[in-house]
């Protein structure tokens, strides 16, 4: 169970990550609309989305986990 502090500290952590998320989601949309897009770096932009999305999923688990009553 996590204490008042973790859950505050945890929501702050998953905000930011949601920010990133969104922030890099745009700048590879704008990439890839306007070329010539660096592939390399859009690669790396979309792994780095996905490894925050991951985080960004297993915070909100800790902070919702599922319990069956």
């Amino acid at each position: 169970m996590l204490t008042e502090e973790q859950i505050s500290e945890t929501r702050s952590t998953l905000h930011e990550l949601q920010i990133e998320h969104h922030d890099l989601n745009q700048v590879i949309d704008h990439l890839m609309l306007n070329p010539p897009p660096d592939d390399l770096l859009v690669r790396r932009l979309k792994k780095r989305k996905l490894l925050l999305k991951d985080r960004i999923v297993l915070l909100e688990h800790m902070l919702e986990p599922d319990v069956l009553a």
